[in-house]
């Protein structure tokens, strides 16, 4: 059901109310600080994320409602310490996205998403604070294929990327080589960096070909768990031990559960 701007407005309003009066009578709510609430937010991301992947609608709007939640009770500590409020966040962020907007908000012109993205980089170099640098603005707190990916796209933005996607298959092929170079050696700390450069030429082939790796990787990760539960259900249910069984047997129970999936 969609509502109309005003009610819009009201729930809004409502939400900070409520906020409100939780901080000033709920023993809980009063003693959160900045540091206390940082570990829920991260969790609440990561739960929204998750539904964002099963495109569960109803779970989505649930768990936005929980990150909203932090995003104004941040912005309520910060009020009480008189260094910013509700109002200053969202008229930094309308700053912002009218500034990093001019093809929409001034007389710039940007025809394409790559063109509007190219343009964001070079703005976010020139304002006042911003990132001094192309990579700066990559959060050194990201998970790391998230940050490889993060890095690549902004270099990307300036320029720095293959002329022809297909390139990138020289480069992957030059890393595993490497890589199994060292492990031949028995060299383990370089083999350990060799075998980051190949996630990170993957992650760029992934980016070439417009596919997210973070995504890519859950969706494996979710069709391992399915087949390990069919097959440890499957063992349960003849009275047998994974740990007795032959590789043999667990792999013609493992390709039982991934023809269920066709």
């Amino acid at each position: 059901m969609l509502h109309t701007r005003q009610e819009q407005m009201e729930a809004f309003g409502r939400f900070l109310d409520i906020l409100d009066e939780l901080r000033e009578k709920c023993p809980w709510d009063r003693k959160q600080t900045n540091e206390s609430l940082r570990p829920n937010t991260i969790e609440e991301t990561y739960e929204l994320c998750d539904a964002l992947m099963r495109d569960d609608k109803t779970d989505i709007c649930k768990e936005l409602g929980d990150v909203l939640l932090h995003v104004a009770f941040y912005a309520k500590i910060g009020s009480e310490t008189g260094d910013f409020d509700i109002k200053d966040v969202c008229d930094r962020l309308c700053e912002k996205l009218i500034y990093r907007h001019p093809h929409v908000f001034g007389d710039a012109k940007a025809e394409t998403a790559g063109q509007v993205a190219e343009n964001w980089e070079q703005l976010k170099l020139k304002e006042k604070g911003g990132n001094k640098t192309v990579l700066s603005g990559v959060p050194a707190a990201l998970p790391s294929l998230i940050k490889a990916y993060r890095i690549q796209d902004k270099a990307r933005n300036v320029g720095f990327d293959w002329e022809e996607r297909e390139q990138v298959w020289d480069k992957v092929k030059e890393e595993i080589r490497e890589f199994q170079d060292e492990v031949t050696r028995l060299d383990k700390d370089k083999a350990e960096a060799e075998f980051g450069d190949v996630l990170f030429s993957l992650i760029n082939a992934a980016r070439l070909y417009k596919i997210n790796p973070d995504n890519a990787l859950e969706r494996t990760n979710q069709k391992f768990i399915h087949r390990f539960n069919y097959l440890e259900a499957h063992t349960l249910k003849e009275g047998k031990n994974l740990q007795e069984m032959t590789l043999e047997e667990m792999d013609k129970i493992w390709e039982e559960a991934k023809k269920l999936e066709k």
